[in-house]
Formats: structure tokens, C-alpha cells, sequence
């Protein structure tokens, strides 16, 4: 498809460069198959959910990826200030990262950080990345990065202010618990105790996946038309238990409902055609557009998306290109906040159960 179908007009001011408070607090617009859309309140979610719907949730916890190194001079040039953001561990000492300035680098180079890491350019890729392999390994280098670094916050928020105590938290989830995102699966920085405490209290069920969320997340879309696109694989895992609750849920016709991109793209990706959900892990580079048949999710909590967005594109093929462009239509002359830090979206498939 074209990619310029999927460009929409949004102002700059509708980018939220912090998050709500309290997190539940932010707005959420309800996006039935069909009906009116309804602006909502995060807090509002247990009444728009049926008593055994089952919310997936991805538990990756992100890392402090991003990284400030110097690259040693060289005999054409002094010392270089490199930023680095880690985007996909290799193995246990070596990175695929982004690199600022990334044409000033070259395999062999070694870039040190504050004196207690350093790694070599072992290989630059097609796809703007390069390979480091870091002195460190396993463990150690995991303590190493996260003495080292910094939460990796989305680049258009740091060019638009600097870094500030709080972010740490903010972006993380509450319910965190694997390391290994260099992003965060944004959709779930909603949720509260108090508000899980409310769907307990409705009895939505619950079930965790894991999703790392690469850097990639944030590249644009350079290509004409999707099918031109590379996604950047990601390593996700749908543990034994999860699958049984979602294919548990589906056989007794109970909505399963994907909390965030990354949450969805876990499960479909772990289908089989049929719909049953297989236990795993590995790689996954699914890219949804327009067309594609979704065989497990039937709701979709998300946040809103910038234009020409393989998220937006994603959520186009959930619930519609032309009923997503009306949302989005709505949210931005309602005011709402987009992107990392915005507000909500909860959406369901036309031929959702």
C-alpha cells in the first residue's frame, strides 16, 4: 500500500513531552466497530470491559540504553563525542546499536564510556545500525550498562527538553519485570495499582507476554509503498500459561484483549492459522498492514500514533484505515495528547466477538 495513505495533518503542540498524573488520570477515547466514538477517562476502562475479558500485557522492562561514549582519536582527527542506543543484544557481549554521529565511525574503532566500559565497531549494517562488541560480558556487562547509561527516552521528547529526574519512572511500567526494551511498550504506562485493583473488582483477567522493544519502534518509514518497509525483528516470548488463558479464552468466547502493539504482535505471531496460540520464543518481525487477517486479538489498547507510522499503520489494519483516520480526526480537534506520554485509544476489530 501507499504510505501516504497513511500521513495525517498533527500538530506538534498535541506531542506530550510528559506523562499524565496520576498515570490512570489521562484521557481515553473508545473506538466501538461502528457507534460514536466516546471520550473517556484511563480510569473509565473497567466499564467498557466485560466481566472474563482477558487483558495481555507485555512485562519487558527497559533498560538504561542509552549511552555516552568518546571514540579515540584517530591520525585523521582527535577524540569524538559518539551517543549510542542500544537497539537488540546479539549474545552476551555484543549490541546492535544506533550511533550518533554514526558516519564518523568505522569498524575497528573503540568507544569508551566514563572509563569503566568500552566497546569495539565490529561491523556497521545496511540498516544505519553498528555491532559492538563490549569488553564486558553476561552479567557483568548488564550491571556495567546500567551504571553506565540512561533510560533511552523517545529522541523527539530530549529534542524538545532535556532529560529530568522523574523520567526514569515515568517511563517504565508498573509491572516491569524482565529486562531487556531499549523503548517502552508505551500502552501500559496507564495502568495503577487502584486501576488494576477496579478490573480485578469487574473480573477482567490477566496474562503476561514479553516483547523487548528495539529502537526501531521510532525509525520513520523512508519507502513509497509498505511493501518496500523493513521491520527490525524483536525477540518476544509467550510463556505456557498465557497461551493456555488466551486459547481458554476464545474457546469459551471471552474477548482477548492486546495491551499495546507490542502485546498484539506477541500473540499474533505465536498463532497458529486456526487461531490457537503456541508457547514460545524467538524472533518476530510481523508487520501488520491493512489486509492482514488477525487471528487471536479482539481489542486493542493503544496509544496514538504519529503519521506514516508502522503503528499507525498497525491500528489502520485493526480497526480500519478510514475509521482510524476519523478517530485520530476527532482526538486531534478534541485536544488529545499523542505518541510515548499521550493519552489512550481502546479500539475493536468490525468483526470482533
Amino acid at each position: 500500500m501507499r504510505v501516504d495513505l497513511f500521513d495525517f495533518d498533527l500538530p506538534s503542540d498535541r506531542i506530550a513531552l510528559h506523562p499524565a498524573r496520576p498515570r490512570d488520570s489521562a484521557r481515553l477515547l473508545h473506538v466501538p466497530p461502528s457507534e460514536a466514538f466516546a471520550d473517556k477517562a484511563v480510569r473509565d476502562l473497567p466499564d467498557l470491559l466485560r466481566p472474563g475479558d482477558l487483558l495481555v500485557f507485555n512485562d519487558t522492562r527497559v533498560i538504561h540504553a542509552a549511552l555516552s561514549g568518546v571514540r579515540a582519536a584517530r591520525s585523521d582527527g582527535g577524540d569524538i563525542a559518539v551517543s549510542i542506543n542500544l537497539h537488540r543484544r546479539v549474545d552476551g557481549k555484543t549490541w546492535l546499536a544506533f550511533a550518533r554521529p554514526g558516519k564518523r565511525l568505522r569498524v575497528g574503532d573503540v568507544v569508551t564510556f566514563g572509563g569503566a566500559l568500552a566497546a569495539r565497531v565490529a561491523a556497521k549494517t545496511d540498516l544505519g545500525e553498528v555491532r559492538l562488541e563490549f569488553d564486558q560480558t553476561d552479567a557483568v556487562l548488564d550491571a556495567a550498562i546500567a551504571a553506565c547509561g540512561s533510560p533511552p527516552l523517545p529522541p523527539y521528547i530530549l529534542a524538545q527538553r532535556p532529560a529530568e529526574a522523574d523520567d526514569e519512572a515515568n517511563y517504565q511500567t508498573i509491572y516491569a519485570d524482565k529486562d531487556g526494551a531499549v523503548a517502552a511498550p508505551t500502552a501500559g504506562l496507564h495502568f495503577t495499582e487502584a486501576l488494576f485493583d477496579a478490573l480485578d473488582a469487574r473480573g477482567v483477567k490477566r496474562a503476561m507476554v514479553t516483547l523487548h522493544v528495539s529502537a526501531g519502534t521510532f525509525l520513520p518509514v523512508k519507502t513509497d509503498d509498505t511493501d518496500d518497509h523493513v521491520m527490525h525483528a524483536e525477540w518476544r516470548s509467550v510463556p505456557p500459561l498465557t497461551a493456555v488463558a488466551v486459547n481458554r479464552a476464545r474457546a469459551e468466547g471471552r474477548r482477548v484483549i492486546a495491551v499495546g502493539t507490542t502485546a498484539l504482535r506477541s500473540l499474533e505471531s505465536s498463532a497458529r492459522a486456526d487461531g490457537l496460540v503456541v508457547a514460545g520464543s524467538g524472533d518476530t518481525d510481523i508487520f501488520i498492514t491493512p489486509g492482514y487477517r488477525f487471528r487471536v486479538v479482539d481489542g486493542l489498547w493503544t496509544n496514538f500514533h504519529l503519521p506514516r507510522s508502522t503503528l499507525f499503520m498497525l491500528v489502520s489494519a485493526f480497526a480500519g484505515l478510514e475509521r482510524m483516520h476519523a478517530a485520530y480526526a476527532h482526538a486531534i480537534a478534541s485536544g488529545y495528547r499523542f505518541y510515548s506520554f499521550g493519552d489512550a485509544s481502546l479500539l475493536w476489530r468490525a468483526e470482533a466477538r
